[in-house]
């Protein structure tokens, strides 16, 4: 039976150092790869994008400008691109539903990376979670729009040189310009007119008489707004007295409750209003006074006779004032004119 070799200290000892050597590697490796952490400190999520936009497995993963972890893989799945990713676990806590993921890049032709948004709040994404994703603009995006602003660009310039539009007219159209030179001469007139004191606003100007004059008013303006605002005077009463604006209101209301009646025909003028029989009556009796009042304008009739013959009136007043002096004669001596005799047989 052979003998065991017994395993010399030396070669224990290279053993040893050859271990402690891998363990120093894979902890350098670990401090390279950024802020991820070892395996069990890490935990795995995912975000779910249209276009990869060339992001790739081993692209760095960013939260808040800070790099926090590694993209494992980037395949299809049901017609997007699902990236998987790990980050520390002690980021759980700022990558919660309301999170944004965009895929950018570390310079303008840099390599794409994921890039997320840290918020506060929310609920935190759970292992093998997605996160919640907004599409970002590409390279070829913002050259594209670059290149369409250059082109709107050169069709403006284009346009101005054609004389299209109102710039174009003022660079192109001589008629344009010197109406505009026109304009500014005026402008300067006006200017020159209001400096010298002419015109109403150049002496509001220019005069201290004119202004003295509107500040009074204004003056004069604010102390008759003050006035109402207290209950002096009978429209300052009317504004702030509550008594006055109490008894306003009870004429309001009387003069509702007066045309209520009307309007439900109450009483003489209501009736009036309403009753198409009394409305009929008074009409009836106008039309008699017409009569009359026409009868009385001819010479029909007694009072006809008498408003417009001379004559009639005259021996009407003669007979008056005959009566008149017989009724004085009378008073002055009865016994002239009331001379009785009784007898008895």
């Amino acid at each position: 039976m052979p003998r065991t070799r017994s395993i010399a200290w030396s070669e224990l000892k290279l053993g040893i150092v050859g271990l402690i050597a891998a363990a120093l590697i894979v902890v350098i490796v670990v401090a390279i790869g950024g802020e991820g952490g070892f395996f069990w400190e890490r935990y795995p999520l995912k975000a779910r994008f249209l276009d990869a936009q060339g992001l790739r497995s081993g692209a760095i993963v960013r939260l808040s400008g800070k790099e926090v972890g590694r993209v494992k893989a980037v395949e299809f799945a049901d017609g997007f691109i699902d990236v998987s990713f790990e980050v520390s676990k002690s980021l759980r806590p700022f990558i919660t539903d309301t999170t944004v993921g965009k895929i950018g890049s570390s310079g303008l032709l840099g390599e794409s990376l994921l890039d997320l948004k840290s918020t506060r709040g929310g609920t935190p994404v759970a292992d093998w979670g997605y996160v919640r994703t907004g599409e970002a603009g590409t390279l070829a995006d913002f050259t594209t729009t670059a290149a369409d602003s250059l082109k709107e660009a050169g069709d403006l310039l284009a346009d101005i040189r054609a004389g299209k539009g109102t710039v174009g007219k003022l660079v192109t159209d001589d008629a344009v310009y010197k109406q505009l030179q026109q304009f500014v001469g005026s402008a300067a007139d006006l200017a020159d007119r209001l400096k010298a004191g002419e015109g109403t606003v150049g002496r509001l100007v220019n005069d201290p008489a004119v202004w003295n004059s509107l500040k009074a008013s204004l003056e004069n303006l604010q102390a008759v707004t003050a006035q109402l605002k207290t209950t002096n005077g009978a429209i300052g009463r009317f504004l702030n007295d509550e008594a006055t604006g109490k008894s306003l209101s009870n004429t309001l209301a009387n003069l509702d409750q007066t045309t209520g009646r009307l309007n439900r025909g109450d009483g003489t003028i209501g009736k009036l209003l309403t009753e198409r029989e009394l409305y009929d009556r008074v009409n009836s009796m106008a039309s008699r006074l017409d009569q009359v009042a026409a009868g009385l304008n001819t010479t029909e009739g007694t009072a006809g006779r008498l408003l417009h013959d001379q004559q009639l009136y005259e021996s009407m007043n003669t007979a008056v004032t005959e009566l008149r002096n017989l009724l004085s004669d009378i008073r002055k001596d009865p016994k002239k004119y009331l001379n009785v005799k009784v007898s008895i047989f």
